[in-house]
């Protein structure tokens, strides 16, 4: 009877910062790191002697961070109580979980409301769980005396237990509280648990088979959008761009954020019922636009931890506000410029995406020769027009990135944050003089998170072992263009590490 969720987490290739105001887009890749939610009943038999059944019992379970959290939940209300000495409070869960039950009663008609308090009568088992991926595993590696390899990640168990940061956070390091890689974990945690919840509780029947876009499928992931876009919001005290959690339940896309005025509503619930809000939520203007992306063939993604523990998203885009209201008319510059690079790349990625599909062999050829090569080579290798059109969008998506990454730096150095480090800023460079490499860059909003890199063809193993003997380890996250999933069962029970 248990029902388990997965959804990816992300990496943002371009929009950092502008994405968070519309109309500017931003390209975002889904990943192969998921976060996985089970959910369960709690008890075997029905409660029903707590309250007439106006409480339902929750149980949640991290058994990375080794913590669990009961609560009581009201039927009446939707509040949350949290009970006994349960050692810390999950704010993205315990939205969805209210979100979710008050949608539930929103929508469901008289005979599915029976069934539903029926199931709720034996209360809500629930267990989050995320891939390795999603957290420095660097400390313990070293601790073992391991190399900085990949091979290495693939010695830990999968859901292996959580890093915290020793240090504490400070306004330079914008350190978290657990180490992590930057690819969303919340916005990931939070999709899962609203799709595991809302298809238990039968408001969406979500597809097992990964890829699928009927209208159907695609009217159910509306909804969980809308819920897990709601929670997530809710609990982080601010209305974000919500790239994340649209890449959690569609994928890789091209996302233009929608206008933050459509959960007003949700931020007041807490003076209107909330069953009521959420379904007026649900009917609001999303007007957030969404289109298909992914890398061009023969392209791979790869992500490397330099290992300072990744950085604090929100602390970071406070300071660019801050910059932007203190200096609008330099700021407004620079996000123009910006915003100019992140199209003439977006321009270029779509290019080489359409030659692939018109003239695949030329295209195969050239990315073969081009991934040996470093790219002041990969203009000798085109001797006819179409093949020197092919290497022009390649050094085009080059130059983009440059700039990109320049007009980041310069943002952050006029906002006073580590949007490129110093650090990052030579790995990088580095990186990119490697044979294969066609950009490289920080991803989202910067900082000490994991830097990415755009390989061609079999190039990829060559920036792995370059970046092991830079001290950089290199994750196993690849791009899966694949959003949030119905899973067959409890993925512990099988083999979830990738292979290298």
């Amino acid at each position: 009877m248990a029902v388990v969720t997965s959804a990816p987490g992300k990496v943002l290739l371009t929009g950092g910062y502008l994405i968070l105001e519309r109309p500017n887009p931003g390209l975002v890749l889904s990943t192969n790191a998921r976060f996985y939610a089970i959910v369960k009943p709690l008890h075997e038999q029905t409660e029903a002697e707590s309250g007439s059944g106006e409480w339902v019992d929750v149980k949640l379970t991290s058994p990375q961070l080794s913590r669990e959290s009961l609560y009581k939940l009201s039927l009446k209300r939707f509040t949350i109580q949290c009970i006994g000495l349960s050692e810390s409070k999950n704010l993205f869960v315990e939205h969805a979980l209210q979100y979710s039950l008050a949608v539930a009663h929103g929508i469901l008609d008289k005979n599915k409301k029976d069934s539903l308090h029926r199931l709720l009568l034996q209360g809500l088992d629930i267990t989050i769980l995320g891939c390795n991926d999603f957290y420095s595993y660097r400390n313990q590696i070293e601790a073992r005396g391991l190399p900085l390899t990949p091979e290495s990640l693939l010695s830990f168990t999968p859901f292996a237990s959580i890093t915290f940061n020793a240090e504490e956070s400070s306004s330079e390091n914008c350190k978290p509280e657990v180490a992590k890689t930057g690819l969303g974990s919340s916005a990931a945690m939070t999709t899962a648990v609203v799709a595991a919840l809302l298809n238990y509780l039968g408001v969406v029947n979500l597809s097992s088979s990964r890829g699928q876009d009927k209208e159907n499928d695609i009217k159910d992931l509306d909804i969980v959008h809308v819920i897990a876009q709601t929670a997530h919001c809710i609990a982080q005290g601010k209305v974000g761009s919500g790239f994340d959690v649209s890449s959690a339940v569609y994928g890789s896309q091209r996302y233009v954020r929608f206008s933050p005025d459509v959960l007003t509503t949700a931020q007041a619930a807490v003076k209107e019922p909330l069953e009521e809000v959420i379904v007026d939520i649900l009917k609001g203007k999303w007007d957030h636009e969404r289109t298909e992306f992914s890398l061009p063939p023969l392209m791979n993604l790869l992500l490397g931890e330099p290992g300072a523990g990744g950085s604090s998203t929100p602390s970071m885009v406070g300071a660019v506000k801050k910059w932007q209201k203190s200096d609008p008319q330099k700021s407004q510059e620079t996000w123009n410029k910006l915003s100019e690079a992140n199209l003439d790349l977006e321009r270029q990625l779509n290019l080489l995406r359409k030659v692939a599909a018109e003239q695949w062999d030329v295209y195969k050829c050239i990315l073969s020769k081009c991934s040996m090569l470093g790219s002041k080579k990969w203009m000798e290798q085109a001797t006819e027009p179409n093949q020197q059109a092919i290497v022009k969008a390649l050094l085009g998506a080059r130059d983009a990135m440059l700039e990109i990454r320049n007009h980041m730096r310069q943002m952050g150095e006029a906002a006073g944050i580590p949007i490129e480090p110093k650090s990052q800023t030579e790995l990088l460079d580095r990186t990119m003089e490697l044979e294969g490499v066609l950009v490289a860059g920080v991803p989202g909003a910067g900082g000490f998170d994991a830097v990415f890199a755009i390989t061609l063809g079999d190039s990829s193993s060559h920036v792995i072992k370059s970046w092991t003997s830079l001290n950089v380890l290199a994750l196993l996250v690849r791009e899966d263009p694949n959003g949030v999933a119905l899973e067959r069962g409890d993925p512990r029970s099988k083999c979830m590490a990738p292979s290298v």
